[in-house]
């Protein structure tokens, strides 16, 4: 195919299990692409704002079109933040888009795979109720993660702050001995559950003080934990770095950065373990790869974080089988009856696994009377493909 030129770039926003903002982009071949951006309100009328900045380009100009957005959108703040989210969910619409004019899957427009599939975590949150009166008691822990381990995933995480039991004041970010004891207990109580049949991590969602973290990771260091995410608030590197070097326990962070630069300081003074970035709000498939790429060259490996819809998690799943030190993907939406709803085939996961499709694009396209049926008051549907 020749000459093709962008057209078009529409957005519409919905509120299902996350809120997701979906993006097409459209040119006159008639041929279009799929992508999705993470989080919500306003991120639409961004997308739809850089169809003026890309109207009449080759879609297939992809490195060149992702450097035209960051530089497009400097003066809204592409360093981070909504303009990134967006910029993110139209790049991974020019992947499918652009491997659906080329028929080559978006992996391969990424340099190829190192795998053939994508390992998936499951988020379970917290504990099973159905058998006890307390979900936040070691055994109810421990029983959800024996049931979605016995549903073929070998890797699960919960929150580890889903309650703030025997913490006295949520503001001051301090865990007292006792608070301390009690995630450690759950912590122990789902490793013996599972032993080496999963691997297991805990989020603390950005909520103790250094000292605390230190304590609790240390806590932890005879349990087999995968690793422990977001322990201490992100604005601060050197606490982050030295918590990181307290302890034997792994140490993930990086979900709330954007673009490689929001992430260099985390990968050149190893305070992480395990970088973790957001994919559909980070700066989309390219620019995680090259931080993934990044990492690679300090030997940190890369998780995938994760609340996409069945598209953004496939655009996640070609990502990972594109880069050397990629462990898991995250799903969010094990409890959600209506995520696999919003695209066509949206059953993607087997066995705890994602296999990108060799055919052409993403391999997943949006279903639009799902995503008519969650959209947002105010938002119009998507034109067709």
């Amino acid at each position: 195919m020749a000459d093709v030129e962008i057209t078009d770039i529409q957005a519409t926003h919905v509120h299902a299990d996350w809120t997701w903002t979906f993006v097409r982009v459209y040119t006159d071949a008639g041929v279009t692409g799929s992508g999705e951006s993470y989080w919500g309100s306003g991120v639409g009328e961004v997308i739809e704002h850089c169809s003026s900045i890309l109207a009449g380009e080759d879609p297939r100009n992809l490195d060149y079109l992702r450097h035209k957005l960051f530089e497009g959108l400097s003066a809204t703040g592409s360093i981070a933040g909504k303009s990134v989210s967006a910029i993110s969910g139209i790049d991974i619409a020019l992947h499918d888009l652009a491997g659906k004019l080329t028929d080559q899957p978006a992996y391969r427009l990424l340099g190829g795979k190192y795998r053939d599939e994508a390992r998936v975590y499951v988020d379970c949150h917290a504990g099973d109720p159905s058998e006890h009166n307390d979900r936040y008691s070691p055994a109810a822990y421990a029983d959800k993660a024996e049931a979605v381990v016995s549903e073929g995933f070998d890797a699960i995480k919960f929150d580890l702050d889903a309650t703030r039991r025997y913490e006295r004041d949520s503001h001051n970010r301090h865990l007292n001995a006792e608070a301390v004891d009690y995630k450690r207990r759950l912590v122990e109580a789902i490793t013996d559950r599972v032993g080496y049949e999963a691997d297991v991590s805990f989020d603390c969602h950005w909520n103790y003080t250094g000292d605390s973290a230190r304590r609790l990771s240390r806590a932890i260091e005879d349990c087999e934990v995968w690793w422990l995410e977001d322990v201490v608030p992100p604005e601060n590197l050197e606490v982050q770095r030295e918590v990181t070097r307290s302890t034997s326990t792994s140490i993930c962070a990086g979900e709330n950065l954007y673009r490689t630069h929001g992430v260099r300081p985390l990968i050149e003074q190893q305070a992480v373990d395990i970088l973790q970035p957001d994919m559909p709000k980070f700066g989309g498939m390219r620019e995680t790869v090259r931080a993934a790429h990044a990492a690679d060259d300090y030997y940190i490996p890369m998780a995938l974080h994760n609340v996409s819809s069945p598209l953004g998690t496939m655009a996640g799943a070609h990502v990972a089988v594109s880069i050397p030190n990629f462990i898991a993907l995250e799903w969010h939406a094990h409890d959600d009856p209506h995520w696999q709803d919003f695209a066509v085939d949206g059953d993607i996961i087997e066995e705890g696994r994602i296999t990108p499709p060799d055919e052409p694009g993403l391999g997943v396209e949006l279903e639009l009377d799902t995503i008519e049926e969650f959209m947002a008051d105010g938002e119009t549907l998507l034109d067709p493909a």
